[in-house]
């Protein structure tokens, strides 16, 4: 059995159901003559419009024009229809009652048989809501990326696969720091430095906090940044998403620069070791003074305790009790005035035991002595040791420790006049100890004062320059505290080496 062709849509359906679709659309239609003269309009256009169909039928389309929309869209409204095309666009509408709306207008010139326009059919619709939204929508868009462009901080947004959505002008900043998306950067450096932390909280699309992150750059000093992590979710805006919504998650990354402000913090850090540091060696100072004078008046003490004896032996013979009682009572004297003495000399205050890295308290000694270094044009070399260097120690004895010695370096180097200046500090892990060795090429110090350096006020810098010869004894202290050795090496001639060991056996832990 043959298929039959279909009918034509105006055999199938009755006119008149053309005329009842037309008329209950929800999209307001309207039929012109060729001179646009309304002939026919629906309830919705009735009902757009605010016009009854017996008050616009008659009317040209114009009625409806409001002065806002510009010529040009008429100018090509017209030459596009004139054409026997389609036309679509946008043209702001006045109501009845005078308001405006905004209308979404398609007409659609008809043609005869004869290949002559007839009629226009319009079709508009209300889009003033939807424009309004949009254009809310846009205005805060554009008020958010002023704000962040405007931000202090720099503000980059991420999407899942770290590529960067939307930046400001803070982050196109540290784009010429640290070159190219230096986001990257910071998050690599936040995993280096928070390990499965971040890993888990970045795998849940957990927010984190602020942390301080440093990004060391070649022959600068290192930048630190304060760098926060936020997540959001979008809903996606695709047809396949209308009735199973899909999320994307994006990954919001502040930034701040506070390298000045760790810049100010290291420097308070250390002008606050200086003072601690000058506050011991006028304690030490102090205290190896008045030890000094005991042991000094204790001699003459002893000697009339001596003297006192031998004439009590012989006051029966001499009859010379008077002299032997005044001698007693001056004797007595002198005793409760060097007890009083002792009881001045300040105790040796020891901060707690505490990991210490010994690289980081060399690093802070040279920060130390920095102005002294470059007042007398002395290179450094600086050798750390690549392995771990902590130990448990006294924080500021150590500090102290190594202060002395360079300082003592330094004022070496001063009193030779020309010659190479050079200071040289390196760390070394050795399996039971940790080794520092400080080589300077001043005058060095003779064999056999190797020890009689390390004496309380023994100096070899003469009484002109006013040096009381504490600061190696100091030194030799601290590493007697730690239970190392100290000492100085024989057989080198370019200057002066000091060898520091520091056991970990000393309460220490070697990591």
């Amino acid at each position: 059995m043959s298929k039959q062709p279909a009918a034509p849509a105006d055999e199938v359906l009755p006119p008149h159901l053309f005329r009842q679709a037309v008329e209950q659309a929800a999209l307001a239609i309207s039929i012109t003559d060729a001179r646009a003269n309304i002939l026919y309009a629906n309830t919705a256009f009735q009902r757009i419009t605010g016009y009854e169909r017996q008050e616009i039928v008659g009317h040209n389309e114009s009625i409806l024009s409001y002065r806002v929309t510009p010529k040009l869209v008429y100018e090509t409204l017209w030459a596009q229809i004139q054409r026997q095309r389609a036309w679509n666009g946008l043209l702001v509408n006045k109501r009845k009652d005078g308001s405006r709306y905004l209308a979404d207008v398609t007409i659609t010139p008809v043609v005869d048989g004869e290949g002559m326009t007839t009629h226009f059919l319009g079709m508009q619709r209300d889009v003033t809501e939807v424009h309004r939204l949009e254009r809310q929508v846009q205005n805060q868009k554009t008020l958010i990326e002023s704000v962040v462009d405007a931000a202090q901080v720099a503000i980059v947004l991420l999407d899942e696969k770290e590529r960067v959505l939307l930046d400001n002008q803070e982050y196109k900043k540290l784009i010429g720091a640290l070159g190219k998306e230096p986001a990257l950067k910071l998050l690599a450096a936040l995993r280096e430095q928070m390990g499965d932390a971040f890993t888990k909280a970045y795998d849940k699309h957990r927010n984190i906090a602020a942390r301080e992150v440093g990004i060391a750059l070649p022959n600068h000093a290192t930048r630190w940044f304060s760098c926060a992590v936020s997540w959001f979710e979008e809903h996606d805006v695709g047809a396949d998403a209308f009735y199973e919504p899909l999320r994307r998650h994006y990954l919001l990354l502040t930034i701040q620069d506070i390298s000045e402000l760790k810049r100010q913090q290291e420097a308070l850090r250390i002008n606050s070791l200086r003072a601690l540091l000058s506050e011991q060696e006028r304690i030490q100072g102090l205290r190896e003074t008045l030890a000094g004078a005991v042991y000094q008046l204790q001699e003459p003490l002893n000697m009339m305790s001596a003297v006192a004896n031998m004439m009590e032996r012989r006051r029966d013979t001499s009859g010379d009790a008077t002299a032997v009682g005044a001698l007693e009572e001056a004797m007595q004297k002198s005793r409760e005035a060097l007890e009083q003495l002792r009881a001045c000399i300040p105790d040796q205050s020891r901060d707690a035991l505490q990991l210490v890295d010994l690289n980081e308290v060399l690093v802070d000694v040279l920060k130390l002595e920095t102005a002294s270094l470059l007042s007398s044009g002395i290179v450094v070399e600086w050798h750390p040791s690549p392995q771990g260097a902590t130990l448990s120690a006294h924080p500021a004895q150590l500090t102290n420790l190594f202060k002395q010695l360079v300082s003592n370096a330094v004022e070496a180097m001063n009193a030779r006049r020309g010659g190479l200046r050079e200071l040289r500090i390196a760390s070394a892990v050795s399996n039971d100890h940790l080794e520092v060795t400080i080589e300077d090429t001043g005058p060095g110090i003779a064999d056999e004062l190797r020890y009689k350096v390390f004496q309380p006020f023994f100096t070899t810098k003469g009484a002109a320059k006013r040096h009381v010869g504490l600061g190696l004894a100091m030194a030799q202290e601290a590493v007697n505290q730690h239970g190392g050795t100290i000492d100085i090496d024989p057989a080198y001639r370019n200057g002066c080496r000091v060898r520091v060991q520091l056991p970990f056996s000393n309460g220490g832990n070697h990591v």
